[in-house]
């Protein structure tokens, strides 16, 4: 898929695993066991008000999803640490919907490179 439409970019996975391809693998499978929890925890936070928390876990996630060349997620989960820090909610829930679509959108071909 086209680097544009699509937010994976598993270059910088590859210069942090330095072609050992079993690293890169673990990580990987860390990230795809990570993933679902963010989501959850995130919604959850959310819906419970829990902004301390809501911060903690979307700075957890942006570097995770940093690792993947996910630039765009991770800016957007910055945002949404620093905006419930701040106790400014407004903006959250399109920001939080747009990061959770594009963490889901990757963990089919995430799966399908652990698979190869």
């Amino acid at each position: 898929m086209e680097k544009e439409n699509y937010p994976l970019d598993l270059g910088y996975l590859d210069d942090v695993a330095g072609g050992d391809i079993e690293f890169k693998k673990e990580l990987v499978k860390i990230f795809l066991q990570q993933v679902p929890v963010f989501i959850e925890n995130m919604k959850k936070f959310q819906v419970e008000k829990d902004l301390e928390n809501l911060a903690k876990e979307a700075h957890t996630a942006k570097s995770s999803v940093l690792i993947f060349g996910m630039e765009e997620t991770g800016a957007n989960l910055k945002k949404i640490q620093l905006l419930a820090e701040e106790n400014q909610t407004q903006q959250i829930p399109m920001l939080l919907e747009k990061s959770i679509r594009d963490m889901e959108e990757i963990i089919l071909p995430l799966q399908h490179f652990m698979e190869s």
